[in-house]
């Protein structure tokens, strides 16, 4: 095996440009807080795919522009308040027009109707059996029977409804749900 040489210089080279890094950081920081105050704190929620996006280029601006200053700390600044702007007026669209939200988000899917799996749907969704019972285990879930739904959300989470008693699904939970309404009637 050959010896392994560890060269001091690659830990301490670039050490000049600690304080510029360290300033930008806070610098941006500063910015997502004022941000996330000044446009609401549905700025990083995952309630649509969009804002899940939103979040996640946020996110790496964030980090690319304080550790590796590309793009320049005022680029990074430039852009995540751009993101942040954009986040905000397709929400304020998207509350104003139920047209153009269906235009942007996807709808859930039903998944799993009491205690049934909808197999064309979880083939349309690539969603696995797999995934299915271990979603159905993190809630807890100890039989199909009592299972009302299986929710694929927007954001890709899955959202199961599950009861021990006899109590039916309201209307209201299920309303934007892609294939429900064709179950109960």
């Amino acid at each position: 095996m050959e010896n392994i040489k560890i060269s001091w210089k690659h830990f301490t080279e670039d050490l000049e440009i600690m304080p510029e890094v360290v300033v930008g950081t806070v610098v941006l920081y500063l910015l997502v807080i004022a941000c996330t105050r000044m446009f609401g704190l549905k700025s990083f929620s995952k309630m649509t795919g969009f804002d899940f996006l939103n979040t996640v280029a946020i996110g790496n601006l964030l980090a690319m522009s304080a550790a590796t200053s590309s793009p320049s700390l005022f680029v990074g600044a430039l852009l995540i308040g751009i993101l942040y702007l954009l986040n905000y007026l397709v929400s304020f669209i998207s509350f104003k027009s139920n047209k153009i939200q269906g235009l942007i988000n996807n709808k859930p899917i039903i998944l799993m109707y009491n205690g049934e799996l909808i197999e064309e749907n979880l083939n349309k969704t690539k969603v696995t059996m797999t995934e299915i019972r271990g979603k159905l285990r993190e809630a807890n879930v100890l039989r199909l029977s009592e299972v009302r739904a299986v929710v694929l959300e927007t954001t890709g989470d899955v959202s199961v409804l599950h009861t021990s008693g006899d109590e039916d699904l309201e209307d209201f939970i299920m309303q934007d749900v892609n294939g429900y309404p064709e179950l109960i009637n």
